[in-house]
């Protein structure tokens, strides 16, 4: 189904893993990026401007985006990043057959509690879904990067820059 489908959060979230077969893997390849101990001046964050859930393909398709749109211009260590959501809930399809004799063959909504297709986070307001530790020199390319990245997510989130040190 598409991803449209899912983006509403609406009923209990189903996290219980361990009583499923068959449980979709995780895409997410790395939840940090960069060189963590590094002297940042500051902190740009991909914050949401509205609840929902956001699926884990498209968390990190944004985070490969903003990843790369950063390391091209600080090199590796030049900045760190962090996902700051996981994508707990399972998301599940009734697949029906659509085929020339499926009436016969299929069951209709008899049975109807769907198979575990892909997983999901859910997002609050204001929740942070991504940030960038960066100097001040490379500012202007984390906001960029972070821009390029929130066009994969199914909302329009805000971008909050955080200074890391206090000006003398």
């Amino acid at each position: 189904m598409h991803g449209a489908n899912y983006r509403v959060g609406n009923g209990q979230p189903y996290t219980r893993k361990k009583y499923i077969k068959g449980k979709p893997q995780i895409k997410i390849a790395k939840f940090y990026g960069g060189k963590k101990d590094g002297d940042y001046d500051f902190c740009v964050q991909l914050c949401s401007s509205q609840k929902m859930q956001i699926r884990h393909m498209a968390i990190e398709s944004a985070r490969l985006s903003a990843n790369k749109a950063i390391e091209t211009v600080t090199g590796e260590t030049g900045y760190y990043s962090t996902l700051r959501v996981y994508p707990h809930i399972l998301l599940r399809e009734n697949k029906m057959i659509s085929t020339a004799g499926a009436d016969r063959l299929s069951e209709g909504m008899r049975g109807a509690f769907g198979k575990a297709v892909s997983l999901a986070a859910r997002i609050e307001i204001g929740q942070v879904i991504m940030e960038a530790h960066v100097k001040k020199e490379h500012l202007e390319a984390a906001k960029k990067a972070l821009h390029g990245a929130s066009v994969k997510l199914p909302c329009t989130p805000m971008l909050k820059v955080i200074p890391l040190k206090v000006a003398a």
